[in-house]
């Protein structure tokens, strides 16, 4: 079984200003003439982690970590002014024209699937390739199952803590009642409400209980911006369309793609990707048994490097 590559650091850092009041954090590391890869990391409000330059071979990539509006080491955090879909594509567009990239690789997992799959539709002839993990289509009925009913009667003691912070009264709609403290001037109600939210998902990230992972989710700097900016992305149904990246999916025809989803994914069940390997069967999907969402979990690092390697020789030499 494959595992992660060793650790580097980034050779370049840089901090973009896109729309006020927004600054993204960007890094680089590997190969300044390496292939291009832009590591597109979830949420939205998740941010990159160092790990995350690990799954490429630093002597052939250019790893290219973008923290995204209000999230990582972007600035300012958990900012949701000016923070939609369409406005992170457009960042994503910035970033590419500001490195001088012609085309790249897309490597996202979870929300990371969502924001890839979105700008590969809007800007098709800018990626050579896609490795997508634990697809997640931002359905109604995707935000309903991790958010109100569904993965609630598999963690149902996980879940009472998730509730925990809302009145039963208003239990019946989860995520308005979320975004009220969230977003309510009280700071106190404010991160007790975005631990809370970001430790449930941290919990269920896992096919084994992880503490490393639950603790990360619980610091309350990645807490703040990843609850925040995720309850304000599902109060606005993701900016999207009904169903728009499946109906979208012939836009995606001639992008080399490997789809990577654990089985047991309880954050993003395994029809999402069924959903869209069906809209989009150029794609190479690959359920990983032994797995959860975490893209941490070692099956998960197995597939996904396979995957990188995989898509890079459907490839043509134009990327760069």
């Amino acid at each position: 079984m494959l595992s992660l590559y060793p650790e580097i650091q980034p050779y370049a850092r840089h901090h973009l200003v896109v729309e006020k009041p927004h600054e993204l954090y960007l890094e680089e590391s590997g190969n300044p003439e390496g292939i291009p890869v832009l590591v597109v990391h979830g949420g939205p409000g998740g941010g990159c982690e160092e790990n995350h330059r690990r799954y490429f071979d630093a002597e052939r990539f250019r790893i290219i970590l973008m923290d995204q509006r209000g999230a990582g080491r972007s600035t300012p955090l958990a900012e949701l002014e000016g923070n939609s879909t369409d406005k992170l594509v457009d960042d994503m567009e910035t970033v590419r024209q500001f490195l001088g990239i012609d085309r790249w690789l897309l490597f996202g997992g979870s929300w990371g699937s969502t924001l890839s799959l979105v700008y590969a539709q809007a800007y098709p002839e800018r990626v050579a390739g896609l490795v997508l993990r634990g697809i997640f289509l931002c359905r109604p009925k995707d935000i309903h199952w991790f958010y109100q009913e569904g993965a609630s009667r598999v963690f149902p003691d996980y879940w009472q803590d998730f509730v925990s912070p809302i009145p039963e009264v208003e239990r019946d709609d989860l995520v308005p009642a979320y975004y009220r403290r969230l977003t309510s001037p009280n700071e106190l109600e404010q991160i007790q409400a975005a631990k809370a939210w970001s430790v449930w998902e941290g919990r269920c990230a896992t096919l084994h209980p992880n503490p490393r992972v639950v603790e990360r989710f619980a610091h309350p700097h990645v807490a703040i911006a990843l609850a925040r900016i995720e309850c304000h992305y599902f109060v606005n149904q993701v900016f999207l369309t009904p169903d728009q990246i499946v109906r979208n999916a012939a836009r995606l025809s001639g992008i080399p793609g490997v789809i990577v989803h654990g089985r047991y994914d309880m954050v993003c069940p395994l029809d999402n990707a069924l959903a869209l390997s069906l809209a989009w069967p150029e794609a190479d999907l690959r359920i990983i048994r032994d797995a959860g969402h975490s893209a941490s979990e070692p099956a998960i690092v197995d597939a996904l490097i396979r995957a990188v390697e995989d898509v890079v020789s459907q490839t043509d030499s134009t990327a760069g």
